[in-house]
Formats: C-alpha cells, structure tokens, sequence
C-alpha cells in the first residue's frame, strides 16, 4: 500500500488511515472536530519563508522541492521527518497526508508522500 494525499476540506472516510495534517499553518474554516486529526506534523512543513517564496507557483515546483527536501534534512522539519517515517512504517503505509492547498499537483504531501513511498 502507498501513502495517500488529499485535501483537508475533502470527506472523512473509514478508508483514510492514519490521517496527519503536513500544514504549519492551520486549515481556513476547518474545526478541530470536523479535521478529524490522527497528528498535526506542522513542524514537517515547508519554512514560513520557502512557503511564501513557493507561492503554489507551478512553474517553481521543482525548485521548491529540492529546496524542501533540503530543509527536511535539519533541525526540527527532520526531527518530524523522523518521526513521520516511524509513524508510516507502523502503520504499514496506512497513512493520509493532508493539506489545505487548492493546488493538488505542486504542494508539500506530494513531495513527502514520494519521500515516504520510497523508503
């Protein structure tokens, strides 16, 4: 089994998993309840400053991943990277990332569902 994504705002169902919010910042008019959270990874996420930088420009994603990837190797973001990649194995990949993003091809659980995908 793969490691899933979807978007926060998108129907809770029994097939979800493990569902982890991979947002710094939480979700507009989400409530705690209705998110349903298993674990809120924020400090998993992009920096305030790539995160800004990014834009959910498309033509800047693939600078924006190797920059994120390389903000995932220090610090707390690889501490939580860490404890991310434990989470997933002991779920046997039964994970959900989610996100706010309305862009569902150039966001920050794509990249870290490929990094988990392959580990």
């Amino acid at each position: 089994m793969a490691v899933q994504i979807k978007r926060i705002y998108e129907k809770v169902t029994e097939d979800d998993g493990v569902r982890v919010l991979v947002d710094r910042v939480w979700p507009r008019g989400v409530s705690k309840e209705k998110a349903q959270l298993d674990h809120w990874m924020k400090e998993v996420a992009p920096s305030n400053e790539l995160r800004k930088w990014f834009g959910h420009d498309p033509e800047k994603y693939e600078t924006f991943k190797k920059r994120y990837k390389e903000e995932l190797k220090s610090g707390d973001q690889a501490e939580q990277l860490a404890e991310l990649k434990q989470l997933t194995k002991a779920h046997d990949k039964h994970i959900l990332l989610l996100y706010a993003a309305k862009d569902e091809e150039h966001n920050q659980a794509k990249v870290l569902k490929e990094i988990l995908d392959h580990q």
